[in-house]
């Protein structure tokens, strides 16, 4: 009709103008766009204050903010709905500090906000975090009688939520009477996000109550306080309301819904939502490689994330962060030092989430160097990166190092949490740092105004039970202002096991019972206690319980991890292809031991056999035949890392120094406890584990 028009020699006019710019916007058809503006300038319409309006939010739409800039700066006269054009097109286009700038110089100019000015600004403040700028709007809003409003009131509430201010906000909401599924979003997500989960669910529930249908971002905004809590229940109430809202099949939703089975320990039906999602992003692969991680199915993890990039999604770093701690957990270096370098190529190298991982990483395949190396290397650094740090010197046995860690950290300004303490009292206990152990304890409420919790107890009893102080550890567990859990009174049976006590045993192991009643690891470890003593009815008396109540004694079993394949061996193990060879390598390097002097540690081996037999027990542990596996199939030289899921035994600790030596190799053995590097005939731990 436009083009029919000029071509009858009809010229336009200014309001004609105006309706088709609109048009133009509401397309977005840039082309046809610039061609009117040029028939615009050439009727000398550009000037005029609502054409040029229309012009700048024509371009700011169709993304050409610099177009739109230009014609606004042209403008002769601006007014409001101009000021507004031009501040709403930065915003909408992610330019969120030049519309900031451009509402303060348009304040400058003595032009007033107004209700559209508002609703424009506000994701701007809220955004930028910028909070004065907020409040200035927000007063703008009383003095125009605009705060009770839905749309200015939903804007305040998501500023000042975003801004940190929930309580301001939670006021906000209060005296705004109908509340839309919007603001519910915005005050839900505010709680959520502000590390306030218990409230989030509480307004959530609440919403319902109102008769509020959630859509899909309050149901997103929900559901990690479900996760957080882990509540699951709550979780399958959002299931079902999203399953009958049509939501489950969207993916923001859908994740979140399989990350709260996951934290949950419901990883097969996380599973199942994940495998059910179209067009999953790296978000939906990330929350289940987490899962399984989270959830000790570490093999899973690290086999969804080759599949997530057979696919075609790149991992990011959330990602990275998420499955490097399956790899810390299988001790798979190889495949660990694979995704090192993928996020130095794609620039996560230093993300601290990442470099948090990697610490953890290196550390617990044994390499406490390159953990320290990747450490330094990285400015970076907040609490979580010193406390893993920390403890990474601790579990090598490094008490020193870690607690110099411990004053640097102080020293450069960084607060030690819990956490921090918890690193520090175990690197103090695998040294025999016994006085040091005390005081750190003591300067947690002194000098940190840190109450002790359970975590930190268990650690100062096992400092104390480790170094023989056991009456002592009893007289602190007996004096503590919490009620002792499983943690703290294991933590005496184990000295107790160590230190010969079979009276502070029975009293801890009689706790635990009670506390952990299908716990079968309490049970062996007070029947191994009487064992050592000879008490043999005492044995069969706590084996008879377990074998009454259906419990199990957990097999032990180590990992090696060879040409980045993980070989997992059991005791007496003979199911692997190799166990021939494995064997006879055991025989040859038993041979050797024995002129060195070795002597096998029978008494460990807690069945009424003959001395031949006890000592082919002791030589077919899991630990043994993975130290034979890893000398079969490694270069000479090579160090050799195995992973224990129990304490290692006096016994596999004696031969392995003697391994070493005749090898001539480091071997690595990181048990349930510690790390013990030995090498040319010694242990790191020096005898003190």
């Amino acid at each position: 009709m436009y083009y029919q028009m000029r071509r009858a020699g009809i010229n336009p006019e200014k309001l004609v103008f105006i309706s088709l710019i609109n048009a133009c916007a509401r397309l977005s058809d840039l082309q046809a766009g610039r061609k009117i503006h040029e028939d615009i300038i050439a009727g000398d319409f550009e000037s005029d204050v609502i054409v040029g309006t229309a012009l700048t939010s024509m371009y700011a739409k169709c993304g050409r903010v610099k177009n739109a800039r230009q014609v606004f700066d042209r403008m002769p006269e601006r007014d409001v709905v101009s000021w507004n054009a031009i501040i709403a097109g930065y915003s909408q286009n992610g330019y969120f500090h030049e519309a900031l700038a451009l509402f303060n110089k348009m304040q400058m100019q003595g032009i007033k906000p107004n209700y559209i000015t508002m609703i424009s600004i506000l994701p701007v403040c809220a955004h930028l975090l910028a909070l004065e700028a907020g409040k200035q709007i927000h007063g703008y809003a009383i003095r125009s009688g605009f705060e009770s409003d839905i749309v200015v009131g939903t804007g305040l509430v998501d500023m000042y939520t975003k801004c940190g201010h929930v309580s301001i906000a939670h006021k906000l909401f209060e005296r705004i009477p109908d509340r839309d599924v919007v603001l519910w979003n915005a005050i839900i997500a505010g709680y959520s996000q502000n590390g306030h989960p218990r409230e989030a669910l509480a307004f959530f529930n609440e919403m319902l109550v109102q008769g509020i249908k959630p859509d899909s971002f309050a149901l997103v905004s929900v559901l990690p306080a479900c996760a957080h809590f882990l509540a699951l229940e709550q979780g399958k109430q959002i299931h079902g309301v999203a399953i009958r809202s049509g939501f489950e099949s969207d993916v923001i939703v859908g994740t979140g819904l399989l990350n709260v089975y996951a934290k949950c320990g419901n990883v097969d039906i996380a599973h199942k939502l994940f495998e059910r999602l179209p067009g999953r992003d790296v978000a939906s692969w990330t929350a289940i490689i987490g899962g399984y991680s989270q959830n000790s199915h570490h093999h899973e993890a690290l086999a969804l994330f080759i599949e997530m990039q057979v696919h075609g999604i790149k991992p990011d770093s959330i990602t990275l962060a998420g499955v490097l701690p399956a790899c810390s957990n299988l001790m798979a270096l190889e495949q660990g030092k694979q995704i090192h370098n993928y996020a130095i190529r794609n620039g996560f190298g230093s993300d601290v989430a990442v470099v948090n991982a990697l610490v953890d990483l290196y550390s617990k395949c044994g390499h406490i160097g390159i953990a320290q190396q990747v450490f330094d290397n990285v400015s970076s650094r907040d609490v979580v990166s010193w406390n893993a740090m920390i403890l990474a010197h601790g579990i090598h046995g490094q008490g020193v190092d870690a607690l110099t860690l411990f004053s640097l950290m102080q020293q450069i300004g960084i607060k030690p949490d819990h956490i921090t303490f918890t690193a520090v009292l175990t690197a103090c206990s695998h040294a025999a740092l016994v006085n040091q152990g005390r005081q750190y304890f003591e300067s947690m409420k002194s000098d940190y105004d840190l109450a002790p919790k359970l975590e930190q107890y268990a650690c100062l009893v096992d400092l104390l039970g480790r170094a023989g102080h056991l009456h002592e550890a009893r007289d602190i567990i007996n004096k503590m202002p919490l009620e002792p859990d499983a943690n703290v009174w294991g933590s005496l049976l184990g000295a107790c096991r160590v230190h010969y006590n079979i009276e502070l045993a029975e009293q801890a192991a009689k706790q635990l019972f009670e506390l952990e009643p299908n716990n079968a690891g309490n049970y062996v470890l007070l029947s191994n206690i009487y064992a050592d003593a000879c008490r043999w009815e005492d044995v069969v008396r706590v084996r008879t319980m377990m074998k009454e109540r259906g419990m199990k004694k957990q097999p032990g079993c180590s990992s090696v991890e060879v040409h980045r394949a993980v070989h997992t061996f059991l005791v007496g193990d003979r199911t692997h292809p190799q166990s021939e060879k494995i064997y006879a390598m055991l025989e040859t390097l038993y041979e050797q031991m024995k002129k060195l002097g070795y002597v096998p540690n029978t008494n460990l081996v807690l069945h009424d056999v003959e001395e031949e037999v006890k000592e082919n027990i002791l030589c077919s542990h899991s630990e043994k035949l993975a130290i034979s596996f890893g000398i079969i199939n490694t270069r000479p030289g090579t160090p050799i890392r195995i992973m224990k899921n129990l304490r290692v035994c006096n016994d596999c600790h004696n031969a392995t120094t003697f391994i070493s030596k005749i090898v001539g190799r480091e071997i690595i053995v990181r048990d349930v406890n510690r790390f013990h590097h030995f090498k040319a005939g010694l242990c790191s731990c020096g005898g003190y584990w």
